[in-house]
């Protein structure tokens, strides 16, 4: 079959590979219809994230059709359209009984790699580096799903691939981001970074009723799809965020901030950001945390942080006696996605909302190194990336 596969920094290339089989009677073999490239994603591409190996298949948001299915998978079955969720999990250990599935400690193959990094191991994830397992990804004409009668979630009729493809990252992420905010009618909701978590953050905040959201980001494209969801914008590169989040909310700054950038904050203007790219070109930290640090800073005493962007190592300077003085709740985590599908499936159903509006480029699986390119130098306003075999 044919699949994107990272080769090294900046390198994604269009590869024959091996076709995936049934390696467990709970597998199931999907035909992918529909994969998307994620912000995560560029954080391989940018060699920012540790344990990849050349030849690694990409993509953890993707969704198709079953071909095949293991003896021992009832609930599948051949025909059925599935979208996968991109963390792997088992259904039966201690966290997936508690429904913290992005901490499956079964389903990491790897489990002894991430114990010794994370000092207890994650949940397997899809196209995601050693770290998370080394499971093949979803940017790919056919992929191997494990665990298959816990994760996948069937699709009904009447909804195409775009409307429901998101519902195996992005916008359960964006949710669970508002959700860890238990939003009050009376909140404003800062949320930082405009890309497809954020958009969908937005959305949700929105859902949850707050009472203002507030989209931070500099690319006029995103800012014009915040506003179009319902937030009000701030550009970080025409004036002070601090300010204009403080005379926002008369100077007391908003009670929940969501942090939908992660690792690679590209601010610019700041001393602390040249501080980070410094530091990291001497290799002695690998994520820039300048997000962090304004929230912190920024946000209302008792207030709630939520970071559902993706931070990969280290982080310098991060003021925890703010944090602390402040009595700021901090709640992060990879998305436990099956918690929420159920839910999400039936708001896509009763057209309360439909995730494709983030979609703005549509290519082949073969047009993947190109889109990587263009994704990442954000070329012609791009917000989202969808790919077809």
């Amino acid at each position: 079959m044919r699949a994107l596969c990272w080769h090294g920094k900046n390198d994604i290339r269009y590869d024959t590979v091996p076709d995936p089989g049934i390696e467990h009677g709970r597998d199931a073999i999907i035909r992918m219809s529909c994969c998307a490239i994620c912000g995560s994603d560029l954080h391989l591409f940018d060699g920012f994230m540790p344990g990849m190996q050349s030849g690694d298949i990409m993509g953890h948001e993707f969704m198709g059709e079953v071909v095949e299915v293991g003896p021992d998978n009832h609930k599948l079955k051949v025909g059925d359209r599935v979208v996968v969720p991109f963390t792997i999990t088992c259904g039966e250990c201690d966290q997936c009984r508690r429904g913290n599935y992005s901490v499956c400690e079964r389903s990491n193959r790897n489990k002894a790699l991430a114990d010794q990094v994370f000092g207890h191991t994650t949940a397997g994830l899809y196209g995601y580096t050693h770290l998370t397992g080394g499971y093949p990804g979803g940017q790919a004409e056919y992929v191997r799903v494990p665990y298959a009668d816990t994760g996948p979630v069937r699709i009904p009729d009447g909804l195409d691939d775009e409307q429901v493809l998101f519902l195996g990252d992005i916008f359960p992420t964006g949710w669970q981001a508002a959700v860890q905010c238990d939003i009050e009618p009376t909140d404003t909701v800062a949320i930082w970074g405009a890309g497809p978590v954020g958009q969908m953050a937005i959305r949700s905040a929105v859902l949850l009723g707050a009472k203002q959201v507030i989209a931070i980001d500099h690319l006029p494209d995103r800012l014009s799809m915040a506003r179009a969801g319902g937030a009000i914008t701030i550009d970080f590169e025409e004036e002070s965020v601090v300010d204009r989040l403080n005379e926002l909310t008369q100077g007391k700054g908003p009670e929940k901030c969501i942090d939908a950038v992660g690792l690679e904050a590209h601010v610019t203007r700041s001393v602390d950001s040249i501080y980070d790219r410094a530091k990291q070109a001497m290799m002695a930290e690998s994520d820039r945390p300048h997000v962090l640090r304004e929230m912190i800073y920024v946000c209302r005493p008792a207030g709630t942080i939520s970071v559902p962007g993706v931070y990969g190592g280290l982080v310098d300077k991060i003021p925890f006696g703010a944090l602390m003085n402040k009595g700021l709740t901090l709640r992060t985590g990879q998305t436990h996605v099956n918690r929420w599908t159920d839910d999400l499936l039936r708001r896509i159903e009763d057209g309360q909302i439909d995730p494709s509006f983030v979609i703005t480029h549509r290519a082949t699986l073969q047009d993947g190194p190109r889109m990587y390119r263009t994704f990442r130098a954000k070329e012609d306003g791009c917000v989202k990336v969808v790919m077809r075999p």
